[in-house]
């Protein structure tokens, strides 16, 4: 099993070295500030170290007003340096969110990501596992947890931050150019942390408004369709909803337009005909622990019909 994102992204430079956005220029800066730093802090003591055990220096470098001089305030000047720079540096990360940003609440749970469009106070549709924004504007993440600790993290678009149960924290990211950009959860959160990614879709603001549009809309209902029947006899509609239909499950995700995603499992396999099949049959083979039960008692006809009526959620 390879995680399809990890198989597109770049071996250099590393994804948070490599920013695309303003919030996360800032945090590639300070890295490349800090790494030169400490080379240079490492070339300083090397030389001392030199110097120290050469003929000439080491009567003057060995007096205890030098030990006790050097030692004192060589790191005090470079950690004080260190911490005015980044202190300056990340102070333009904190502005508060403008009245009119986007805001995307995104709730994490064992190991899957719920995605949530807001207009005002209200949810104007819900999604999983994919988040798309428009290039160009920032937008507002509303983070929260729904069982453990998890922790949100594009690196390329910004910093992480954690997700605390019954706390709600606020993460401001842009992206400038269009792009799919990979997200992670960084704190361990259970046996399937290793598994629970999720990718940011960056398109332009037609694109995005296009979009918003079509995932708002319900689904049409589908008169006679066997794999509709089945998603409610063999009980998904239990655990997923599907707007516009009787299924109106919060167990899982929100499977509306399932279709228009690009993967599956949280972001760790492409979301293509073979891989949905495997999926229906028995998830657990594709993403160990996951809560998604097996479905391999249903006939191959039935499996089948299932995965068209799921593909035509578009």
């Amino acid at each position: 099993m390879n995680p399809q994102s990890e198989r597109d992204s770049p071996l250099w430079p590393p994804q948070a070295l490599d920013p695309a956005g303003p919030f996360a220029a800032p945090l590639a800066e300070i890295s490349w500030v800090m790494l030169t730093m400490g080379a240079a802090v490492l070339v300083i003591v090397l030389a001392a170290l030199v110097l120290a055990l050469s003929g000439s220096a080491r009567s003057w470098m060995a007096h205890n007003k030098f030990v006790f001089a050097a030692g004192f305030s060589f790191p005090v000047i470079v950690l004080s340096a260190a911490l005015i720079y980044g202190l300056t540096t990340t102070a333009r990360l904190t502005d508060p969110p403008g009245a009119n940003e986007l805001r995307i609440r995104v709730i994490g749970e064992m190991w899957w990501w719920r995605v949530l469009y807001m207009d005002g106070d209200r949810v104007a549709f819900e999604t999983a596992n994919e988040i798309r924004i428009p290039t160009g504007a920032p937008v507002t993440f509303e983070l929260e947890s729904a069982d453990v600790i998890h922790s949100f993290w594009v690196p390329q678009l910004g910093a992480k931050l954690d997700m605390i149960p019954g706390r709600r924290n606020l993460l401001r990211l842009q992206a400038d150019r269009p792009q799919t950009y990979r997200g992670y959860c960084t704190e361990f959160c259970g046996a399937a942390h290793a598994l629970m990614a999720f990718e940011v879709v960056a398109v332009t603001p037609e694109a995005f408004a296009q979009w918003r549009t079509a995932q708002a809309a319900p689904v049409l209902p589908r008169t006679g369709d066997r794999g509709a029947a089945l998603f409610d006899a063999a009980g998904c509609a239990a655990c997923h909803a599907v707007r516009g239909t009787s299924a109106l499950g919060r167990a899982g995700p929100d499977l509306t337009h399932f279709a228009s995603r690009r993967t599956l499992g949280a972001g760790i396999l492409p979301n293509d005909a073979p891989t949905l099949r495997r999926w229906i049959a028995n998830a657990d083979d594709l993403k160990p622990s996951v809560r998604m039960p097996s479905y391999e008692s249903l006939s191959d006809a039935d499996r089948e019909a299932l995965a068209l009526y799921l593909e035509g959620l578009r």
